[in-house]
């Protein structure tokens, strides 16, 4: 299993956080690097959610995320939302977002979206989502390759490649 997990990460990923607020009032927030779109039309994105996440019953009661893509110098934010906390938003800016699911500031891009479905993946849920509103952010990303934090490095100008039809 262990040699399973070092192969997967030599696939360098993003690092976002996802955010709840379920009826009551309960928030949950957990970093993510299982982030990806999946449709424009409508448009469509997916995360996965471990099943023995303490956040999981928040999450399916919800309804409702919202995805945080961190920005490089958000290192510390990754490191909060994935360490298990009493209260993981005390302290952290925050502004309201749809359907009352925390967006953190200054991330690079969040998307505020509607559960659409969940799906069920091993010892993971796929939880998909129609995004409602979005924001976007100049920066360079948080990097996570290898089991640590990385920095996207500029390429220069290097062209695109060409596009499969």
């Amino acid at each position: 299993m262990r040699s399973l997990r070092e192969a997967l990460g030599q696939y360098a990923t993003g690092v976002a956080v996802v955010t709840a607020a379920a009826p009551g009032g309960d928030l949950a927030g957990v970093t993510v690097n299982s982030f990806t779109s999946v449709s424009l039309d409508p448009p469509l994105v997916l995360w996965c959610l471990a099943r023995s996440s303490p956040s999981a019953p928040v999450f399916l009661r919800a309804g409702r995320f919202a995805v945080n893509v961190l920005a490089e110098d958000q290192d510390h934010l990754s490191r909060r939302f994935a360490t298990p906390l009493p209260d993981k938003f005390a302290g952290v800016e925050t502004l309201p977002g749809p359907g009352g699911a925390p967006l953190l500031a200054g991330t690079l891009a969040s998307f505020a979206c509607r559960t659409a479905t969940v799906h069920e993946g091993g010892d993971h849920l796929i939880l998909v989502g129609e995004v409602e509103r979005f924001h976007r952010a100049e920066g360079a990303p948080l990097v996570f390759h290898a089991g640590r934090y990385r920095s996207a490095a500029p390429l220069g100008l290097v062209p695109a490649p060409a596009r499969c039809a």
